[in-house]
């Protein structure tokens, strides 16, 4: 099993000993006084055995385990130990040749140090704290980390390498049958068969319906927005918007629906349905948010370039409108003048005009006059042209999506809310204010943005 999950030099490193940096040879295989009187020759050990059983005292709080071959500990850890100790570094090479001295320096050193060997209590701790970040993740080596550092913080002796992924395995094995005790209320025959359904082809699309739950809007067309309604429609359909699965730790959920979405469907449908139906309702109510969410910004950014591009078009007019004006500008300053001018009189004023600027030219700039612009400018009526364009999925929107919005958005709620009753009865023409009050007494009270709409994942409300 462990080759499977660490490549035969990972193995070797967890096994053996990995290279040490300058913090870890500080911090490790530094010698106290206390460290030294542990070492002391006067206990009558040989200068081989005081070197190797330094290098393990030394080791266990860096490693957590220490490895067979003491031997083999890095240079620069055991040339660090022979100054500190004065022992030539190549004692070192003549110790362990008894195994039974070896073992029998270990338990010395964790009675010393104060740690335990993995014994029941504490492999049933490490079972428990491994259950709980399974839940969390399924991969073994991120799991197999987190253990081992649970255990050096507990003071316990790693065990090796394939006997911590057997209790890693353990675990992931019993968080998948958490996992499906926790959602098991929601899989009842009708919901079961429905999930079911997510893995065969549907003739209507060419395709299974997780794949195509799966695969997201790739720009924000009429025809994009009308895809993502569809979706958002089937899933709620499917009650997937109200499936409740607090009991699951987030990062769980996450998990479960990024391994639904990347799995085909044949490899899901071959899985026990304990293992299936969990991952395929994860994946059921995460696409309820995600659909919710793609419709919104693929709304968004469609009347956002609508509007962006009829303001831009604004802008060009007015400019246009500036630069055709410029002939009346020169007009008006010679014109104003002569008004203000308190010494012509009122009676020659008009002939002072005629005569000075010309009938021709006051002629043709009364020819050049063009209507006032309403207070926006224009911008309304440049959107005039997207009328079409949003119409294919604006009512589709505001159908799907139920909108929320706060003090100060009253006018714009008023025009959300008789634009829906307008869709809903088929009409085009906006009702008058009579109209309008009894419209907004017998609609549903709305409130929305236009745009930057946020929104509650669970209900599909929007709200500003």
């Amino acid at each position: 099993m462990a080759t499977h999950v660490f490549a035969d030099d990972e193995l070797a490193r967890l096994r053996g000993f990995p290279e040490i940096n300058k913090e870890e040879l500080i911090r490790f295989f530094t010698l106290t006084p206390a460290d030294v009187g542990f070492i002391d020759p006067g206990r009558g050990r040989s200068s081989k055995d005081r070197l190797g059983l330094a290098v393990q005292l030394c080791t266990l709080p860096w490693l957590g385990f220490v490895p067979d071959d003491v031997a083999l500990a890095p240079v620069a850890a055991v040339a660090r130990l022979s100054e500190h100790l004065q022992i030539p570094v190549g004692e070192l090479r003549f110790y362990g040749a008894r195994k039974q001295t070896r073992t029998g320096h270990l338990r010395e050193v964790m009675r010393y140090l104060n740690w335990k060997p993995a014994k029941a209590l504490e492999l049933k701790e490490l079972d428990e704290f491994l259950l709980a970040r399974a839940m969390e993740h399924d991969s073994p080596s991120l799991l197999f980390r987190p253990a081992c550092e649970h255990l050096t913080s507990s003071r316990v002796v790693r065990p090796g390498v394939v006997k911590l992924l057997e209790r890693v395995a353990a675990a992931r094995a019993e968080a998948g049958r958490e996992t499906y005790q926790r959602v098991r209320h929601l899989l009842t025959p009708k919901p079961t068969g429905e999930l079911d359904g997510l893995l065969t082809v549907d003739s209507g699309i060419g395709t299974t319906r997780l794949n195509w739950l799966s695969k997201g809007a790739t720009g924000d067309s009429a025809n994009a927005v009308k895809a993502e309604l569809d979706k958002l429609a089937f899933l709620r359909g499917l009650d997937a918007h109200t499936l409740d699965l607090t009991g699951l730790p987030a990062e769980r959920r996450r998990f479960l629906a990024a391994v639904g979405r990347r799995l085909t469907a044949q490899s899901l449908d071959r899985r026990e349905p304990q293992r299936r139906h969990p991952i395929l309702v994860t994946v059921l109510s995460q696409s309820a948010a995600d659909v919710l969410d793609e419709v919104i910004s693929l709304f968004d950014q469609a009347v956002s370039a609508r509007e962006s591009r009829a303001r831009t078009k604004m802008r060009d007019e007015l400019a246009a409108r500036a630069a055709a004006g410029e002939g009346r500008q020169a007009l008006l300053d010679e014109i104003l003048p002569v008004l203000v001018d308190t010494r012509i009189g009122d009676e020659m004023v008009g002939g002072l005009l005629r005569n000075t600027i010309g009938m021709e030219r006051l002629r043709a700039a009364v020819a050049q006059a063009i209507g006032r612009l309403p207070r926006d400018n224009g911008h309304l009526a440049m959107l005039d042209n997207s009328y079409s364009y949003l119409r294919q999925f604006t009512p589709g929107v505001l159908k799907a999506i139920s909108f929320t919005g706060g003090t100060g958005s009253e006018a714009l709620m008023e025009a959300v809310t008789i634009l829906k009753k307008l869709n809903a009865d088929g009409a085009r023409k906006a009702p008058t204010m009579r109209r309008r009050i009894s419209c907004l007494r017998s609609g549903p009270a709305i409130w929305s943005r236009r745009l930057g709409i946020g929104m509650s994942r669970r209900t599909g409300t929007s709200g500003s």
